[in-house]
């Protein structure tokens, strides 16, 4: 296919995609639960004003796609204006044609769990095929280059903001409280989809062509590499050893770049627990380590 994408992960974005918006339309909206990110925004435009969500989410992404798509590159470019089409085609279907009812009988808790279930394994999916849906996580990157916010700091600030803003609008505290749980499930799905607990993952990689490696990686995904010294114990022959951090919707992107510039690498990516520094929590007062 042109642009290096793959027909697998087109696949696997437009299921992600129907299944978000599948929790979207069955339990979100129809339960009077607010969401984070463009999605609280379209939500929070669909209770007061009563905008279709599938319109008003490509309305809200458009200017983001023309102010970001240099800072994504093509494919994930390409892969995200596909994530976020088929997310607003998928609402718009299943307002009109819901295929199913789920009659919940005002259970928020049960609306609020089966929602952040079909959020995150839908999110989940879409990001571990190599796609986003645009709106924050743009935004986030944006922040990240130009004013040195991690991008996990500024997804969180942006869903506060909007999960707030519905409460001052429509949200009743008991509605806010379900938002809440969630928001959290969601998360925590995500997490699990992408084989984690946590907003990073940390890659040791061993290669014969380590400098178009740590080349690429810094051009492409603008993230830093250090290179270790390292010993081979079986063949007592001093190696270098590169180790780089990246946030956990990233780890799919760096594999397949490594595999694209040598597919006999060595890679060991394990969970990072807390990362500090710069790329994550850098501001104005911490001395950036030099790489």
């Amino acid at each position: 296919m042109p642009f290096g994408l793959k027909l697998k992960n087109i696949f696997f974005i437009l299921i992600g995609s129907a299944i978000f918006s599948f929790g979207i339309v069955h339990f979100n909206m129809e339960n009077n639960l607010a969401e984070g990110g463009f999605t609280g925004i379209t939500l929070l435009l669909y209770f007061l004003y009563k905008f279709d969500p599938s319109y008003t989410n490509l309305i809200l992404n458009i200017p983001v796609f023309f102010i970001g798509w240099k800072l994504l590159g093509r494919k994930v470019f390409i892969y995200t204006i596909i994530g976020t089409i088929s997310v607003s085609i998928f609402l718009w279907l299943f307002q009109r044609y819901p295929f199913i009812t789920i009659p919940l009988n005002d259970d928020l808790a049960l609306a609020a769990l089966f929602a952040g279930v079909f959020i995150g394994i839908g999110l989940g999916i879409i990001f571990r095929y190599g796609g986003t849906t645009g709106g924050v996580d743009i935004i986030a990157r944006l922040a990240q280059k130009y004013i040195g916010w991690s991008m996990g700091k500024t997804m969180f600030m942006f869903d506060a903001v909007v999960i707030i803003l519905s409460l001052i609008f429509y949200l009743s505290h008991r509605e806010a409280m379900y938002t809440l749980v969630a928001v959290f499930v969601g998360a925590k799905v995500i997490d699990f989809m992408q084989e984690g607990a946590y907003s990073a993952r940390g890659a040791m990689i061993i290669s014969d062509k380590n400098e178009d490696i740590s080349a690429k990686i810094m051009k492409e995904m603008d993230r830093g590499v250090t290179v270790l010294k390292g010993h081979g114990s079986f063949t007592k022959q001093e190696r270098e050893v590169l180790y780089c951090v990246v946030g956990r919707n990233e780890i799919v992107r760096l594999k397949n770049l490594i595999t694209s510039v040598d597919p006999h690498a060595f890679v060991s990516v394990s969970i990072v627990h807390d990362v500090l520094g710069e790329g994550f929590t850098l501001d104005e007062n911490k001395k950036p380590i030099e790489r």
